[in-house]
């Protein structure tokens, strides 16, 4: 698999039944393929919930996402305002939600929507569903291409909310927020301790399990 896709079965381990996600455009959108069986209802914020895998045969240029990618429509599926739509996410009724990041810091904020200096197109819903959704999972490459922190104790980028994102999971390891900060709870095979804490800005500990996995 490729990082993107080992990422993204990384994020579906996490995922409780029946719940509602919202997924952000990119890796997120890959998480659905390695759900297998589990019963989950995502949600659109221009207005459905119900999203299903797009069949060749389903195809109707008028029915997108909010990335204005083809979508399909599973049994049961419902439209409605995009208005109603954020007022689900503004009032809680989404489970999780699953976004792209530039960077997140020790404090849990991310930074997801712009980049000083280049053309942006605005915020989109990103800033309401880290205020609304009850949990966050971040998902991101760890380093930029040139191999930069993207991991930081302090964001560079502009902040896209106060809200603490409950998990960030990239190609190389998951950390998880707790009252104290990160904890690293996993480092995927062929990374060790020792390169994680060399690509990672921000504060975090290591969970009891890896420090004993790492004595073995």
């Amino acid at each position: 698999m490729n990082y993107k896709q080992i990422i993204a079965q990384k994020v579906a381990s996490h995922i409780p039944q029946y719940s509602i996600i919202n997924l952000g455009i990119g890796i997120p959108t890959l998480v659905p393929d390695y759900l297998g069986d589990s019963e989950c209802y995502f949600h659109t914020e221009n207005g459905m919930l119900g999203v299903s895998e797009l069949k060749e045969e389903q195809l109707d240029p008028q029915l997108v996402n909010a990335g204005k990618l083809p979508i399909g429509e599973a049994i049961g599926a419902s439209y409605f305002h995009s208005a109603d739509s954020f007022a689900m996410i503004r009032g809680g009724h989404i489970d999780i939600a699953i976004l792209g990041a530039l960077q997140v810091d020790s404090k849990g904020r991310i930074a997801n929507w712009a980049i000083p200096g280049k053309d942006i197109v605005g915020v989109g819903g990103a800033m309401d569903l880290l205020e609304g959704a009850k949990t966050i999972i971040v998902t991101m490459l760890h380093t930029s291409k040139d191999g930069d922190k993207k991991l930081l104790d302090e964001c560079s980028f502009p902040i896209t909310s106060e809200r603490t994102a409950d998990l960030i999971i990239t190609e190389r390891a998951t950390f998880k927020w707790s009252k104290s900060g990160y904890e690293l709870i996993e480092v995927t095979d062929g990374y060790t301790l020792e390169d994680i804490k060399e690509s990672t800005g921000l504060q975090y500990t290591v969970s009891d399990q890896l420090v004993k996995e790492s004595a073995l």
